[in-house]
C-alpha cells in the first residue's frame, strides 16, 4: 500500500489554488503518492471549477483522500488541543482579545493569551510555552480566522508534525467544547471583572483559568475538576498509539 503523508506547505497552497477557507480537506487529509500524482496532474485542467465541481472532478479520476480523522474530543491527554478567540473590553473601551487553549480530552485550559491585537505570531508564541510543560498535540481544532489561517502557523505545525482540523465557516459547534469553555470565561470572569490595565487582566484571567482547572468540577468529567481528571488520565498518554 502506498505510504501515506502530509502535504508539504508548497503542496498544500498550489492544492488548485483554492481560496483559505476551502482548503479543511487539504489540512485534515493524509494523502497517498497516487492522489498527489492526481492533484498535480488536474491542477490547471481543474482550476476553473468551483469547489463543489473541483471535488467531484477530481473524485471521478481517482481522487480518495482519507477521512479516518481522530474522535473530536481526543483519546487520550494532549491528543487533540481546540483553540478559539474571545474579544472583550479595557474599562475605557479599548480592546482586549484573548487566545484561548483548551486539551479536549481533559478539558483543561492550557492557557490564555492575553492581548490587544494578537496574530499568528502569537499564536506559536503560545503554542511554544505550552510545550514546555508538556507534549504537544497530534491534532488542533480552530476556526478560519486570519490568525489561525497565516503562513506562520501552518509552517509551525508542518515543522512538528501537527494536523490541523478547520471549522466549518459559520459552523461554531464544530469546535463546541471550545465555545463552551469560552462562554464559561465571559461568564465568570470576563462579566464580573472591571480590567484596568492590560497587565490587570493578564492578572485576573491566570487567576481565573487556575481557579477553573484546580477548583472548579466539570460535568462531562463526572464532577472532577479537569486538573483532577488529568492526574487520573496521566496513564492513558503512554497508551496512545505510535
Amino acid at each position: 500500500m502506498a505510504r501515506r503523508q502530509i502535504l508539504s506547505i508548497s503542496e498544500r497552497e498550489s492544492l488548485l489554488a483554492l481560496p483559505d477557507d476551502e482548503l479543511t480537506l487539504t489540512r485534515m487529509a493524509y494523502f497517498s503518492e497516487h492522489d498527489l500524482a492526481l492533484i498535480s496532474a488536474h491542477r490547471k485542467p481543474a482550476s476553473r471549477f468551483g469547489f463543489a465541481v473541483l471535488l467531484c472532478y477530481l473524485k471521478n479520476v481517482g481522487f480518495a483522500p482519507d477521512k479516518k480523522i481522530p474522535p473530536s474530543q481526543g483519546l487520550y491527554p494532549n491528543h487533540v488541543w481546540g483553540m478559539d478567540f474571545v474579544s472583550d473590553a479595557l474599562f475605557d473601551g479599548r480592546r482586549l482579545r484573548l487566545l484561548t487553549v483548551i486539551d479536549l480530552y481533559t478539558r483543561e485550559c492550557l492557557g490564555i493569551c492575553v492581548g490587544q491585537n494578537l496574530r499568528s505570531t502569537e499564536v506559536a508564541e503560545m503554542l511554544n510555552s505550552i510545550a514546555l510543560s508538556r507534549p504537544l498535540p497530534r491534532l488542533l481544532k480552530m476556526d478560519n480566522g486570519s490568525e489561525f489561517a497565516g503562513k506562520m502557523l501552518d509552517k509551525w505545525v508542518y515543522e512538528r508534525g501537527i494536523r490541523i482540523d478547520f471549522s466549518r465557516p459559520g459552523t461554531p459547534m464544530d469546535n463546541a467544547s471550545v465555545e463552551s469553555f469560552n462562554g464559561r470565561l465571559r461568564q465568570e470572569c470576563l462579566n464580573e471583572n472591571w480590567f484596568m490595565s492590560l497587565e490587570d487582566a493578564r492578572c485576573k484571567i491566570e487567576a481565573w483559568r487556575i481557579h477553573y482547572n484546580q477548583r472548579r468540577p466539570h460535568s462531562a468529567l463526572g464532577w472532577m475538576t479537569p486538573s483532577e481528571f488529568a492526574e487520573k488520565s496521566a496513564g492513558c498518554q503512554n497508551m496512545q498509539p505510535t
